[in-house]
């Protein structure tokens, strides 16, 4: 796939499916992802899982059945995701989501890396 400049693109539908267990979301390039309430948690771009660097970046295992319960519009440049578990402090600009989608393969690749690791697990019985 060809990389598009994330800031060029804009969502022209979000929809939530599956019990709230995914997000699709389709931009203007032509492009659609559909990408799961787990995969978005355990990537919010909230400094509680971000950190204030990338050595700060937390590992969050057990979120293998959460939801996203609500989308709360954040200006014209982003949504709050609103999780099931009761995280609402990531701000997911567009261009956040672009990337998430256009790199989702690499990013799921290293967080499973992570979990392993660290000896932790995507199912509930794990923190």
């Amino acid at each position: 796939m060809t990389a598009v400049p994330s800031a060029s693109v804009w969502p022209l539908e979000l929809k939530l499916t599956d019990h709230g267990r995914l997000l699709s979301i389709a931009y203007d390039n032509g492009e659609s992802f559909d990408l799961r309430a787990e995969y978005l948690r355990v990537e919010s771009p909230s400094a509680e899982v971000q950190g204030h660097s990338a050595a700060q970046k937390q590992t969050i295992g057990g979120k293998q059945n959460v939801v996203i319960s609500k989308i709360e519009p954040v200006g014209n440049y982003a949504v709050r995701l609103i999780f099931d578990d009761g995280h609402q402090s990531g701000i997911f600009t567009w261009a956040y989501m672009y990337e998430l989608g256009s790199q989702e393969a690499r990013k799921w690749g290293d967080y499973l890396a992570c979990l392993s690791a660290k000896g932790l697990s995507r199912s509930s019985g794990s923190a």
